[in-house]
């Protein structure tokens, strides 16, 4: 059996409530303790950077993907066991996702949104049914939450779109349902 690769969708940033990176870190250390593989966007700054770092430490192996225009800014992180430098953002979705059994959005800006959305709406399409967890730290993704029972609410998406990811408020919790995803395929 291969490895089970969980890609982390998560802030550059850090956020301003320190429970954001504890989590982050916890989640790294878990998916060490649990030896799947971290596949993430290869930047060494904020919620990125500790996912990965505890991930290392634990002795995971990583894989990281990063466009060309984001090396400085996100800081590339060279160290990881693959490092891939793609051309522009769209790829490093695609190469990411690819390489990955499932998805985990942790709190993050508009970039972690918008790879939430792309996810979201290939499983919508049948492209995929890769599980896809919102970790709603702190219920930092509740607005999220609501605006998709908006959009259902208003006709513009059939209820079963809620079905289609689940939502976790911690990284212990995410584990458990990776694991029943995982012993589930």
């Amino acid at each position: 059996m291969s490895v089970f690769s969980v890609c982390v969708y998560c802030g550059s940033r850090s956020g301003n409530k320190p429970i954001f990176e504890d989590q982050a870190k916890r989640l790294g250390d878990f998916i060490a303790h649990e030896a799947w593989r971290l596949v993430y966007g290869a930047g060494d700054v904020g919620l990125m950077g500790t996912v990965a770092r505890a991930a290392q430490s634990g002795g995971a192996a990583t894989f990281g993907v990063i466009p060309t225009h984001l090396m400085d800014m996100e800081v590339g992180k060279r160290d990881l066991d693959q490092f891939v430098v793609t051309e522009n953002m769209h790829e490093r979705k695609k190469v990411m996702f690819m390489n990955s059994d499932a998805v985990v959005v942790m709190p993050g800006g508009a970039g972690s949104m918008d790879e939430f959305f792309e996810v979201l709406t290939w499983a919508q399409l049948g492209l995929h049914a890769k599980p896809i967890i919102l970790m709603n730290v702190e219920g930092y993704w509740d607005p999220l939450i609501a605006l998709m029972d908006h959009i259902i609410a208003n006709g513009f998406a059939d209820p079963s779109l809620l079905a289609l990811f689940q939502v976790a408020p911690d990284a212990a919790s995410v584990v458990e349902l990776l694991r029943e995803a995982r012993s589930a395929a």
